[in-house]
């Protein structure tokens, strides 16, 4: 087969390009419905960035170990600055403020910190000494690199961002052997402290999506009308769907944001549960594609670095679908590869092509059982 195939075409790791670019296919067939058939509204703007960053996951791949180490807090600590020109001179956008305007773009800094918190917490527990693992030096310059973030970006505010931050730094953390303890604590105080955030800590806004996943028909034509029509147009589209560009809940304007939150709502009415399964079974292929880097990884710091994008495209998906279908409250969180909007395609396509770094290193060196 090697004989056949060129080596350069047959070394790519087609177990994940192939599912990402039907995934990204079928994104744009539904964005294209979900404008009513309009190519340009949405679908050629999501093909477009996704072809721009593909070429950059690509050239990511020729990053050498060395430099990405090198580059780790540098990074990290640009995208913290970010976060507070964004508090300085941010643009306003759906009562938020969460945007860096650069002339030729538009940047949502938050998402940039998604893959920054992971790269940072890799470099640095790939540096702690393993009998220091155990202890205070392991926990609270970890637990300072994620609430700095966390902070800036609860501030804008956004809490599904902030949230997607926390959950990244927390699986480094776990995956780096923190004492199960410490975690088992963190959540008991996550509990005491849910109360306590919701009464004094969300905005008003954010308190009534939480009272909206626990009740959406109490309000279904306010608050709950997005979780409303989102499992109307899920649950009509049966098993097969009503067929391609013929949904009602779109095209009639009764499902918000079809595009880019709801667009899994959007797909469902038309594809029904086989086009869900599509879906799932895309993701299921990339997310065990990325796992099956991370096991292979012959250091810590390259396995900490791919096991956390992994976790953080999980996030994405995970949030989402729940989200949709009335089992998380609203937050804000976009369908990877499927969703309208540049912001979250540069995160998960940074995280794609730290993967396929990763991959590339595996490769290229010799195993080492290090970790």
């Amino acid at each position: 087969m090697n004989r056949i195939v060129p080596a350069p075409i047959a070394r790519q790791p087609w177990a994940m390009l192939v599912p990402l670019l039907l995934l990204v296919a079928f994104g744009g067939a539904v964005l294209f419905s979900a404008a009513g058939g309009n190519f340009d509204a949405f679908a050629k703007g999501h093909l477009i960035r996704f072809s721009l960053f593909l070429l950059v996951a690509a050239i990511m791949v020729w990053f050498p170990r060395d430099l990405v180490k090198f580059m780790a807090y540098p990074v990290y600590g640009v995208v913290v600055l970010l976060l507070v020109a964004v508090e300085a001179v941010g643009a306003m956008g759906g009562g938020s403020q969460r945007w860096l305007e650069l002339g030729f773009m538009r940047i949502q800094p938050s998402e940039l910190m998604k893959p920054a918190i992971v790269l940072a917490l890799a470099h640095f527990y790939s540096t702690l000494p393993g009998g220091m693992v155990q202890t205070w030096r392991a926990l609270v310059p970890a637990g300072a690199l994620i609430a700095v973030p966390m902070a800036l970006v609860l501030l804008q505010p956004d809490l599904g961002t902030s949230l997607a931050i926390a959950f990244g730094g927390a699986v480094v953390m776990f995956l780096a052997g923190l004492p199960m303890r410490w975690f088992v604590g963190a959540g008991a105080a996550a509990a005491v402290a849910v109360p306590l955030l919701y009464f004094f800590g969300l905005k008003e806004y954010q308190q009534r999506r939480v009272t909206t996943f626990l009740d959406p028909e109490s309000d279904p034509l306010g608050s709950g009308y997005h979780i409303t029509q989102s499992k109307i147009a899920i649950g009509s589209g049966g098993v097969s769907g009503k067929g391609f560009n013929e949904g009602s809940q779109s095209h009639l304007n009764y499902l918000p944001e079809p595009h880019t939150d709801f667009v899994f709502a959007t797909m469902a009415e038309e594809w029904g549960f086989l086009g869900g399964l599509f879906v799932l079974f895309a993701f299921g292929m990339i997310l065990k594609w990325g796992l099956g880097v991370a096991r292979r990884s012959n250091d810590r710091f390259a396995k900490l670095l791919a096991a956390g994008m992994v976790a953080t495209i999980f996030f994405y998906v995970c949030i989402n679908l729940m989200m949709v279908m009335g089992l998380a409250p609203v937050v804000g969180i976009p369908l990877p590869f499927m969703s309208h909007g540049g912001s979250s395609m540069m995160t998960n396509m940074i995280c794609i092509g730290t993967l396929m770094m990763v991959n590339g290193w595996n490769r290229n060196q010799p195993k080492t059982g290090i970790y």
